[in-house]
C-alpha cells in the first residue's frame, strides 16, 4: 500500500487506507493482514500527537503509515489479547520507541508487556484528544473500546469497538453466557450512552452507526449471536 484516500467512506479495500479529517483531528484507517484487520492512527490536529488502535498486521505498511501521518506517535493501544490484532506490535513498538496499552486481563497474552494496563472508565489523553476507555467483556475478557468526542471532533463521538462491535450485530463469543455479557455491556455502556450520531469504527469491515444498528438489538437478542 503506497497511497491514503482521502476521500473517507469507512470502507478500504485489503491493504489500503483512508484517511478522514475532523475538526482538529485526523484518523487513518488501513485494512492490514490476511484477516483484513482494521488499524487506526488518530492524529491531534493542534500537537501532532498520534494514537494507533492496533498494530494488527504488515508492520511495514503501519510503519509507512506512522512516518507519513504522526509527527509524534505517542501510543499503541491493543484492543484485545486476539492474535490478529497484535502481530505487528512488537515490531511498530521497537521502531518506534512508542509505549503500549491494554486492558490488564488481556495484557498477558500479548507478545509485549504494556507499559499502560487500562481499566473501565480510564481516559487516554493524546495532545488535546481524550479517549474514554470502555471495558467490553464476552469477545475477550479484557477487550476495550475507546470513545473520542468534544470541539475535536465537532461534537459526534468516534467509537473504536475492536471486535465487540460490527455493523450487523456483536462479536463472536464461545462460552455458554458470553453472548449474553457481551450484549449486555454493548447495551449499557454504548447504546445507553451515547447517541445515534456516534461512529463506530470496528476491528474488521466497514464503519457504521449507533442509529443504524440500534432498531436491531432486539433481533441480536433473539437469534443469540
Amino acid at each position: 500500500m503506497t497511497v491514503i484516500n482521502d476521500e473517507y467512506t469507512g470502507h478500504v479495500e485489503p491493504g489500503t487506507g483512508a484517511r478522514r479529517v475532523l475538526p482538529a483531528a485526523s484518523l487513518v484507517k488501513v485494512s492490514v493482514g490476511p484477516m483484513d484487520n482494521n488499524a487506526y492512527l488518530v492524529t491531534c490536529s493542534h500537537t501532532g500527537e498520534s494514537l494507533l488502535i492496533d498494530a494488527a498486521n504488515d508492520a511495514e505498511t503501519l510503519l509507512t503509515v506512522v512516518r507519513d501521518f504522526a509527527p509524534a506517535l505517542s501510543l499503541i493501544v491493543t484492543t484485545h489479547q486476539h492474535l490478529d490484532h497484535w502481530q505487528a506490535l512488537e515490531a511498530v513498538a521497537k521502531e518506534t520507541g512508542a509505549p503500549t496499552a491494554a486492558h490488564a486481563i488481556d495484557a498477558r497474552e500479548l507478545p509485549v508487556t504494556p507499559d499502560r494496563l487500562l481499566s473501565d472508565g480510564d481516559t487516554i489523553t493524546i495532545g488535546d484528544l481524550s479517549f474514554d476507555v470502555i471495558h467490553l467483556r464476552g469477545h475477550t475478557p479484557g477487550s476495550v473500546a475507546l470513545a473520542l468526542a468534544g470541539d475535536a471532533t465537532g461534537g459526534v463521538t468516534h467509537l473504536f469497538t475492536g471486535d465487540c462491535l460490527f455493523p450487523g450485530g456483536v462479536g463472536k463469543t464461545w462460552q455458554p453466557g458470553d453472548f449474553e455479557t457481551l450484549l449486555g455491556d454493548v447495551t449499557t455502556k454504548v447504546f445507553d450512552v451515547f447517541d445515534d450520531s456516534t461512529v463506530v469504527y470496528p476491528g474488521h469491515g466497514d464503519d457504521t452507526t449507533l442509529g443504524a444498528e440500534r432498531p436491531h438489538l432486539g433481533e441480536w437478542r433473539e437469534r443469540g449471536f
